[in-house]
C-alpha cells in the first residue's frame, strides 16, 4: 500500500511540474503574449484602414510595424525552445542520476536481503544475542540488530521514493517535448505570416513607388504643415517664459520697494522720537513678500512652489505616464529624423509621435496641468498645449476641443476628440509631443 501511495502522490505532481516552467520560459512566454497584442491592435487598424487608404504611407507604417513586432514574436519563440531543450538536457541528466541511484540502492538492499535469507533469520539473531560474551555485548548486539533493520527499512523507502521521482520526471520531461512540439508548430504558422506580410508590404512599397512624385509633394506639404505647429509651439513658450519672468521680476521689485518704504518709515519715526525725546520705537513688522517665480534654468519657465512641485512630480512619473489616447492604438511615426527603411527616397522629421487609433476616440492628458492655449495650424486641426511645470504636452490634430485656455486638466482627462480623416479611410492619428522648456523631448520613453 505504501508503494502504491508514493506513486500515486508522484503521479499527482507531475501532471503541475512542468506548468509551472522555468522562470526564463516565464518571461518570455509573457514578452510574447505582449508582442502578439501589439500585432492584433495593428491588425486591427489594418483592417480599418484597407478599403481606402491601402496605397497610403500610413498604412505602409503599419505593415512594417507589423512585421517588425512578428519578428520579435518569431525571435521569442526560438529563446523559448533554446531554453526549453537546456531544461530537457536538465531533466535528462537529473533522470540519469536519479536511475543511478536506484540502480545502487536496489544492488544494496538485494545483497543485504539475501544476506538474511542465507541464515535463518529468527534462531541466527537470537543465537547472536545469546552467544555474547557478557550482557552489554548482548544489549549492543541487539541494537545493532534494530539499527539493521531500520536500515533495510530506510533502503526500501528510498527505493520507492527514487522509483517515484523517476515517475515524476519522466512525465515532466513528457511535457517539455509536449511544449516543444507546440512552439515548433507556432513558429511555423507565425513564420508563415510573416510571409504574407512581407508579400503584402512589397506591393504596397511598389504602388508607392509608382506614386513617387505625388508623394514627395505630400510629404513637403506636411513638413512645411509640421513647421509651422512648431513655430507656434515655440512662440507660445517663449510667450510663457517672458510672462513669467515678467511677475517674477515685478514681485522682487515690489519686495524691494515694500523693504525700502518700511526701513524709511522706521527712520522716520526715530528721528521723531529723538526729537520729543521719547524712546526709540519699536522696530515694524515685516510684510509679507509674495510667492517668487524661481527658474530651473537660466533663461527658463520661473516657477511656484505649486509648478516646481508639479514639474517635479512629472519628473518623477517617467515611464508611467499613460498613453494620451484612449482604447487601442499603435505608434505609426517616432521622433526625429527617420529614414524609411522601405522607401529610401523618404526620410521623415517628428517633433513628437503619431499615435494611430480607431474613429472616435479622445485625446486625454497624460498627468495634471493647465490648459496654456488652443490654437489652430493646417493639417493639423485644433491644438491643445498643456503645461505641467516646466514641462509641456501638445495634443494636435484634434476636431473638437472640450477645454480652454486656463482650466486645469487632471491624468486621463480627455481634452478633445481626434480627427479622423474621410480621405485616408477615416485614418484616425494623434500628434503627440513633449518639451521641457525650449527642448523638444522624445515622448516615448515616459509613456508606460
Amino acid at each position: 500500500m505504501r508503494y502504491v501511495w508514493i506513486v500515486l502522490l508522484a503521479l499527482s505532481l507531475s501532471t503541475g511540474v512542468y506548468g509551472q516552467k522555468s522562470a526564463a520560459v516565464r518571461q518570455l512566454e509573457q514578452q510574447r503574449k505582449e508582442a502578439l497584442a501589439d500585432i492584433e491592435e495593428t491588425n486591427k487598424l489594418l483592417r480599418e484602414t484597407a478599403q481606402t487608404a491601402k496605397t497610403s504611407l500610413n498604412r505602409l507604417n503599419l505593415l512594417s510595424k507589423q512585421i517588425f513586432s512578428r519578428k520579435k514574436v518569431i525571435s521569442l519563440l526560438n529563446q523559448e525552445l533554446d531554453e526549453i531543450e537546456k531544461d530537457l538536457l536538465r531533466i535528462q541528466g537529473q533522470l540519469r542520476t536519479l536511475k543511478r541511484e536506484l540502480g545502487d540502492k536496489q544492488t544494496n538492499y538485494g545483497k543485504s536481503m539475501r544476506g538474511l535469507y542465507k541464515r535463518h533469520s529468527s534462531q541466527d539473531k537470537l543465537l547472536f544475542i545469546l552467544s555474547a560474551e557478557s550482557f552489554s555485548q548482548s544489549m549492543r548486539r541487539m541494537r545493532y540488530l534494530r539499527e539493521y533493520a531500520d536500515w533495510q527499512k530506510r533502503q526500501a523507502n528510498d527505493i520507492l521514493e527514487k522509483q517515484a521521482e523517476i515517475s515524476r520526471k519522466q512525465a515532466e520531461m513528457e511535457k517539455a517535448r509536449a511544449g516543444k512540439r507546440a512552439l515548433l508548430g507556432t513558429r511555423q504558422e507565425e513564420s508563415r505570416k510573416l510571409e504574407g506580410e512581407e508579400a503584402s508590404q512589397k506591393e504596397e512599397v511598389q504602388s508607392l513607388n509608382k506614386k513617387q512624385k505625388s508623394l514627395k509633394a505630400d510629404l513637403q506639404k506636411k513638413r512645411r504643415q509640421a513647421e509651422v505647429l512648431d513655430r507656434q509651439i515655440e512662440k507660445q513658450i517663449a510667450e510663457e517664459i517672458a510672462r513669467a519672468e515678467a511677475e517674477a521680476k515685478a514681485a522682487r521689485e515690489r519686495a524691494e520697494r515694500a523693504e525700502r518704504e518700511r526701513v524709511e518709515r522706521e527712520r522716520r519715526m526715530r528721528e521723531k522720537a529723538v526729537a520729543k525725546g521719547d524712546p526709540a520705537p519699536p522696530k515694524a513688522k515685516e510684510e509679507p513678500i509674495r510667492e517668487e517665480r524661481v527658474a530651473d534654468t537660466k533663461g527658463g519657465y520661473a516657477m511656484t512652489k505649486a509648478e516646481k512641485q508639479l514639474s517635479d512630480n512629472f519628473a518623477n512619473n517617467r515611464g508611467r505616464l499613460p498613453y494620451p489616447v484612449a482604447g487601442r492604438h499603435t505608434i505609426v511615426a517616432t521622433f526625429g529624423e527617420q529614414q524609411h527603411q522601405e522607401l529610401k527616397y523618404v526620410r521623415t522629421s517628428n517633433s513628437g509621435i503619431d499615435i494611430q487609433t480607431s474613429p472616435g476616440a479622445d485625446a486625454r492628458a497624460v498627468f495634471n496641468g493647465e490648459v496654456t492655449r488652443v490654437f489652430v495650424v493646417p493639417g493639423y486641426n485644433n491644438s491643445v498645449i498643456v503645461r505641467h511645470g516646466n514641462y509641456l504636452t501638445v495634443y494636435s490634430n484634434l476636431s473638437q476641443v472640450y477645454v480652454k485656455a486656463g482650466d486645469r486638466v487632471s491624468t486621463r482627462q480627455a481634452i478633445g476628440r481626434i480627427y479622423s480623416d474621410p480621405e485616408d479611410g477615416n485614418s484616425t492619428v494623434l500628434h503627440f509631443q513633449l518639451w521641457k522648456e525650449k527642448t523638444k523631448l522624445n515622448p516615448q520613453p515616459w509613456l508606460e
